[in-house]
C-alpha cells in the first residue's frame, strides 16, 4: 500500500477545519497545514491533530499549493482546502486506489454547500477538481484565485466515485464579502498576465457568465440561492473587468 501526504492550505479556517481534518482519518499516512498565519483557532484545532502545522507568508493560492507539495514526504499527495472534506464514498474509493494505484492523477466532483443547501446545478456541479496525485506528476497552475492542478502532458487520469465536500459561503454578506476580494485578486492577475478589458468586455462576459450559469447550466433547478448564485457570478465578473479596466488606466 502506498504512503499519501495529505495537504492543506489555511487561513481562519476554524468553522470547518475540524471536518476536514476527521475526514482524513485512516486515509492520510501525513498531513501538512500550511498556514497564512490565521489570527482564529486554526493553530490550536491543528495542534489536537497529528499534523505538522508550517506557516508562510501567503503569495498567491497557486503559489501556496505549490509551496505545501514540495514538503510532503511522501510520493503521492492529497491535496484539500480547510473548507473542504471527504464524503464517505470518496474515502472508500481512495482506500482502493492506496492498494492499486494505476494512474498518474485521480479526479473528483467537488459539491459545493451554498449557505446550508447542497448546489446540484450552475457552474458549480458537477465541480471537477484533479485533487490526488503522484509528486512531480504536475504542478498547480491557472489565475488567482483559480487554481487547479495539471498533469504534464502525456500522463493518464482516472475519476474517483464520491463527492469532495466544500462548504463555500455561509450567508449572503460572505458572499459579497468575497466577490469584492475575489474581483480584486483576479483583475490584478490577469494586468500582470498583460490581458486587458474593454468597455465592451464589461458589458459582454458578465452577461455570458450569467446566462451560461443560469440557464445553460440550469441554475435555475436551485431556487432562490440558484438565481443569487448566479448574479453573483455576474457580479464577480462585472467587477474583475471595471478593476482591469482602471488598473490600465492608471497604471
Amino acid at each position: 500500500m502506498i504512503k499519501l501526504s495529505a495537504i492543506i492550505i489555511t487561513y481562519n479556517e476554524e468553522e470547518h477545519l475540524e471536518k476536514c481534518l476527521n475526514s482524513l482519518t485512516g486515509i492520510a499516512d501525513e498531513i501538512i497545514v500550511v498556514d497564512s498565519f490565521s489570527t482564529d483557532k486554526t493553530s490550536e484545532i491543528c495542534k489536537s491533530f497529528n499534523v505538522t502545522f508550517v506557516q508562510h507568508p501567503f503569495e498567491g493560492y497557486i503559489e501556496q499549493k505549490n509551496y505545501a507539495v514540495s514538503l510532503a514526504n511522501n510520493d503521492y499527495i492529497l491535496s484539500l482546502d480547510g473548507d473542504e472534506a471527504l464524503s464517505e464514498t470518496l474515502k472508500s474509493s481512495i482506500l482502493k486506489v492506496k492498494t492499486n494505484w494505476k494512474f498518474d492523477g485521480y479526479y473528483c466532483n467537488r459539491l459545493n454547500n451554498y449557505c446550508g443547501q447542497w448546489i446540484k446545478h450552475s457552474d458549480w456541479y458537477p465541480d471537477k477538481k484533479l485533487r490526488l496525485f503522484k509528486k512531480d506528476s504536475g504542478e498547480w497552475k491557472g489565475i488567482n484565485p483559480h487554481d487547479s492542478y495539471t498533469l504534464k502532458k502525456g500522463l493518464k487520469f482516472s475519476k474517483l466515485k464520491g463527492d469532495l465536500l466544500h462548504w463555500i459561503y455561509r450567508d449572503y454578506s460572505d458572499h459579497n464579502q468575497k466577490v469584492e476580494r475575489f474581483s480584486t485578486i483576479a483583475s490584478e492577475a490577469y494586468f500582470k498576465l498583460g490581458k486587458k478589458s474593454s468597455i465592451w468586455k464589461i458589458i459582454y462576459r458578465p452577461a455570458w457568465a450569467f446566462f451560461k450559469s443560469y440557464f445553460l447550466r440550469l441554475g435555475f433547478l436551485d431556487g432562490l440561492n440558484g438565481l443569487v448564485i448566479c448574479v453573483q457570478t455576474y457580479n464577480v465578473t462585472f467587477f474583475k473587468y471595471v478593476k482591469l479596466y482602471r488598473l490600465w488606466k492608471t497604471k
